[in-house]
């Protein structure tokens, strides 16, 4: 029983740790994919226009809404700001990717797999906690502190 007790304290421990670790790779996914979209943009808008098939959206429109989102998104999720509604926003436009895109990415070893991987950790950021290695952590912890909130 002490061992699992401290196993249970090491694991617990680490938690903050796997949550930065994942806020930064995921976070890392998505900026590259937003600046390669920003990059090339006429190149996106045809990938929007003819190969996406983004439901509900004018192609066009979504690829605004993708790429900003990428883009803002994915910095806010790496500073740990608003941690829960960026990891949110970058779950749906997974989502909306393995949607709009299903059969190439069928076609594409590995390819649902990594957004398969990208939604797992985007939902355990949506459903976690406060991490000390968020910066919302101790943006709160301010302003309770100067009974702001």
């Amino acid at each position: 029983m002490m061992l699992w007790n401290l196993f249970s304290k090491i694991t617990m421990a680490l938690l903050p740790l796997a949550d930065l670790i994942m806020r930064l790779y995921v976070a890392h996914v998505f900026l590259n994919s937003g600046l390669s979209k920003v990059a090339d943009w006429s190149a996106t808008l045809d990938l929007f226009q003819n190969e996406y098939h983004v439901p509900l959206l004018n192609p066009v429109v979504a690829a605004y809404v993708a790429a900003t989102g990428e883009l803002g998104l994915s910095i806010l999720l790496a500073l740990g700001l608003g941690t829960r509604f960026a990891a949110a926003g970058l779950f749906i436009l997974n989502i909306t990717a393995v949607v709009s895109y299903y059969s190439t990415l069928v076609a594409v070893p590995g390819a649902l797999t990594d957004h398969l991987q990208w939604g797992i950790m985007l939902f355990l950021l949506v459903t976690s906690g406060g991490s000390p290695l968020r910066s919302e952590y101790w943006l709160w912890r301010w302003l309770s502190k100067k009974q702001l909130v």
